[in-house]
């Protein structure tokens, strides 16, 4: 039994430079969301088994908390839409990698 090593390293390599651009765009994204004046405020689902479970108070307040972000914003109108487009910009670049990263398995296997 031998094993190609440079077949393993190349895939390694492939892993990890996508797994990191994934997680740089994704970073990215959130960062010019939250810089655009879109704080995303996910209210947390119940579970019966769930280890922590925020209250109602709690829920309000991290919302309330990302309208006041949202208003303290220095930067303009012009710069907020930039900013979002940035974002967005950023997602669909996660989303292709991820999509590139399944063409690979699927398609070049």
């Amino acid at each position: 039994m031998s094993i190609d090593w440079g077949a393993f390293v190349s895939v390694f390599v492939a892993a990890l430079l996508g797994a990191g651009a994934i997680v740089l765009f994704y970073a990215l994204g959130l960062r010019m969301l939250v810089r655009a004046g879109r704080v995303p405020v996910v209210t947390p689902v119940e579970f019966t088994d769930a280890i922590t479970v925020l209250s109602e108070k709690e829920i309000r307040r991290a919302a309330k908390q990302a309208e006041k972000a949202a208003r303290k914003s220095p930067l303009s109108e012009r710069q907020k839409a930039f900013a979002f487009a940035c974002a967005i910009g950023c997602f669909i670049l996660c989303g292709a990698a991820v999509f590139g990263g399944i063409l690979l398995i699927v398609v070049g296997h």
